[in-house]
């Protein structure tokens, strides 16, 4: 996990695209910026750090889904909920499923587990953008180093 630069999922472990669920994991760094501020002498993962990581993960799976042809864009956090405090060096697992899709939008829900027991969960709406540059291609690179493209599943 490289927080600094927004790449927050280290490896995709299970994928249903037809499905759409996917599991993924992540390990927080022992260090980063995003710690001396949050909070000095007690470092925290931040709620909105949590909640991008649950985006991600959705992101991938309607990347994968899509064939890499629309980009999803998160337009609505619905809920958002954060259980428990999240430190430097947590091992994370991420489990998230499609809930509805269609018209150009796709509604999921996501968790996160650290040592067997739930830190956050959320329910997250993405609108799919036909357009957005290069940003699908750099996407689609993320994804192959993840094992997300040739995966199982989809």
């Amino acid at each position: 996990m490289r927080l600094e630069y927004l790449e927050l999922i280290d490896e995709v472990v299970a994928l249903d695209a037809a499905g759409g669920t996917l599991r993924a994991r992540s390990r927080l760094p022992m260090e980063s910026p995003v710690f001396e501020g949050h909070f000095p002498g007690a470092p925290l993962v931040p709620g909105t750090m949590l909640t991008e990581i649950m985006a991600q993960a959705c992101g991938f799976l309607i990347l994968k889904r899509r064939d890499f042809a629309r980009l999803p864009v998160l337009m609505a956090i619905d809920r958002a909920r954060f259980r428990a405090y999240v430190g430097p060096g947590a091992a994370l697992e991420i489990a998230m499923a499609v809930e509805t899709e269609g018209s150009g939008y796709v509604a999921a829900t996501a968790e996160i587990r650290s040592e067997g027991r739930q830190v956050a969960d959320a329910a997250l709406r993405f609108r799919l953008a036909a357009e957005f540059g290069q940003v699908l291609d750099i996407l689609r690179a993320r994804a192959e180093a993840l094992g997300l493209i040739g995966a199982a599943g989809g």
